[in-house]
């Protein structure tokens, strides 16, 4: 399972359906012409309030690791929001209740939009190719008309409701796990799990023979900051989840500063004023209150909804080391969450919580649809703990997986005289096509999660593959979002019940 992200395609210009159903109020004629003449003037002026002070808002925050999906998820939803031909699932499209569905110029003026354009112009170009990835907070408005079902509906007129799509960079989001933590307890669980690591040797080399109780040292504390920073680019590279903080890895105007200046040391006996151990914890408590909480601040702490995505298959194809670095790294993550059911006074006082929370394992396409339940019962073996947590609170929870972009189709294979359930697609790294059996998850998450949490080093029974495959070229027809695996599902869980 290589590197690739299970990504989203979305192609056709912005289509938008108009077509605005009025209800009918069968009875006599002077008893119709006097209802609709007053539901006209109700809705001229509850049209007019609503859109002043009324129009409801959701956040949906898209949130998961590096090489999860996160912009093409969002591309794909957009697009597929947007042109509705392959959301069947989406209840209020299936009973042609919306009206229309629409971009909106950007409703913070200190975010940057989410580059929406770009990234489906990047997936359905003559030579279609994976996005950049996520490297800022940035956020996206649409914006539904949506005709309400029932009687209601025919008095009412069309309502409004605007979702506001926040994305956050995976490296950013690893921090939150920092808040309940001193720098003696992340030093000591950094350190702890890194030490068999073969990318991490160099940086352990220098910080072991540091001594924390000496006096400050600058040149020594950038050496220490720079040797921990390249152990995390490798890490990273190597496919571990647990490569915080996330500012060093994207420090943007950060960079070079005292906040981005320290490294995880062996806590020394003393630990005077004025010392490398001191100051280290110094910057790193100053990474937290300036860094992370106004992040958590000032977006996290927004959010309404949450999709979660999450890369099961590849952490499967690097190894069993990975999967429970995953597990425990996604745990550590989801228990920054504050779920719970919304209520409105809750909301003006500022305790909001997140309301429903979705866990999407992504780069279903790789796998025969036969495969996929097992993948999705992986994923919340995976998850228990978090999603009994927000369970408990009060949250709504729903585990799936998908494909934001669909990159392939599916074929059988003869091998040893077998049948196998396969995929098909075009390959990332050469652009031909080739046919890919992944092998057989099991359907028993235990036989996989079992020897992770016990440190093996490699599946005993079993080998996983995984090919990267690039987006695939395709014409789609007029009103037709890009092929894709359940986002419907997805959107109908995430924003179908305020539609």
């Amino acid at each position: 399972m290589r590197g690739c992200l299970s990504r989203v395609a979305s192609p056709l210009p912005i289509v938008a359906r108009t077509s605005y159903v009025e209800g009918n109020i069968k009875g006599p004629a002077v008893f119709s012409t006097v209802t609709n003449g007053i539901s006209r003037q109700i809705n001229g002026a509850g049209a007019a309030v609503s859109g002043i002070f009324f129009d409801p808002v959701l956040r949906l925050g898209v949130t998961g690791l590096s090489r999860a999906g996160k912009t093409v998820f969002i591309t794909g939803l957009v697009a597929n929001l947007l042109d509705r031909g392959r959301m069947p699932q989406l209840r209020a499209e299936a009973e042609q209740r919306i009206d229309t569905v629409y971009l909106q110029p950007q409703p913070d003026d200190t975010l940057p939009r989410f580059a929406y354009e770009d990234h489906l112009a990047a997936l359905t170009g003559d030579d279609p190719r994976w996005p950049a990835s996520t490297r800022a907070v940035s956020e996206l408005r649409l914006s539904f008309r949506v005709q309400p079902a029932g009687f209601v509906g025919a008095l009412t007129g069309p309502r409004v409701l605007h979702v506001d799509i926040v994305d956050y960079p995976g490296e950013w989001l690893l921090d939150l796990a920092l808040l309940d933590k001193s720098y003696a307890e992340w030093s000591e669980a950094t350190l702890d799990r890194i030490a068999k690591r073969a990318e991490a040797l160099d940086f352990l080399a220098t910080a072991r023979a540091e001594d924390g109780a000496l006096a400050l040292d600058e040149p020594r504390a950038l050496a220490l900051a720079a040797s921990f920073t390249a152990y995390l680019h490798s890490a990273r590279a190597k496919g571990w989840s647990d490569c915080t903080p996330g500012r060093f890895l994207l420090p943007g105007d950060l960079a070079g500063s005292p906040v981005l200046t320290f490294a995880p040391l062996p806590k020394p006996a003393q630990t005077p004023r004025g010392s490398l151990w001191r100051e280290m914890e110094r910057r790193y408590d100053a990474y937290k209150s300036k860094v992370v909480k106004p992040f958590f601040r000032d977006h996290f702490a927004r959010i309404d909804r949450q999709i979660v995505l999450v890369d099961v298959l590849g952490a499967i194809h690097q190894g069993p080391r990975a999967l429970e670095d995953l597990r425990r790294t996604m745990a550590e993550v989801l228990s920054a969450f504050r779920p719970g059911r919304n209520r409105w006074l809750s909301g003006i006082l500022g305790g909001k919580r997140v309301g429903k929370i979705l866990f999407a394992a992504t780069k279903a396409d790789h796998l025969h649809h036969s495969q996929h339940p097992a993948l999705t019962a992986i994923m919340q073996a995976m998850l228990r703990e978090a999603q009994s947590r927000a369970d408990f609170a009060g949250a709504e929870t729903m585990a799936l997986s998908l494909a934001s972009l669909r990159t392939t189709v599916e074929e059988s294979l003869t091998r040893d005289g077998s049948q196998l359930d396969a995929v098909r697609g075009r390959l990332l790294a050469t652009g031909k096509q080739a046919a890919m059996y992944a092998g057989e998850l099991p359907r028993d998450p235990a036989r996989l999660l079992s020897p992770a949490r016990e440190g093996a080093t490699a599946w005993l029974d079993a080998d996983f593959a995984l090919m990267g495959f690039a987006p695939a070229r395709s014409t789609l027809k007029a009103g037709e979002g890009p092929p894709h695996i359940r986002l419907d599902r997805a959107a109908e869980f995430l924003i179908g019940d305020r539609l």
